[in-house]
């Protein structure tokens, strides 16, 4: 993202992503990913190589990976979910950044001016 110089397009810029932040859909935290494995049961196919496949939801809990089963029937609709929190968690980086960009400005124009206080 290039961010302007003046303070007038910055507040531009961040105001019009503050107004995008409002939540299209509901928002979840996490990956989700593909784990085959087998089950153990003698005689099941996954003994021979066909492993069973099932999607689970992935994040850190206190430091830990937790995961959560999705069902198949599901999946699209979770992964819409994560989209929608990468996209909130895009959009506040982004406004963080800008309003850095102004308190730089800021403090810029106050010593060009002299001002102290």
């Amino acid at each position: 993202m290039k961010v302007p110089q003046h303070p007038t397009l910055i507040r531009r810029m961040r105001d019009a992503r503050v107004k995008k932040l409002a939540a299209q859909r509901p928002v979840l935290g996490g990956s989700v990913v593909r784990i085959a494995k087998h089950c153990g049961r003698p005689g099941c196919h996954c003994q021979r190589g066909e492993k069973h496949v099932g999607w689970y939801l992935t994040r850190p809990v206190k430091g830990k990976t937790q995961t959560t089963y999705v069902p198949q029937e599901m999946l699209e609709e979770v992964q819409g979910w994560i989209q929608e929190h990468r996209r909130l968690k895009q959009l506040m980086a982004e406004i963080a950044e800008l309003n850095r960009e102004l308190i730089r400005g800021y403090v810029t124009e106050r010593r060009r001016r002299g001002t102290r206080s």
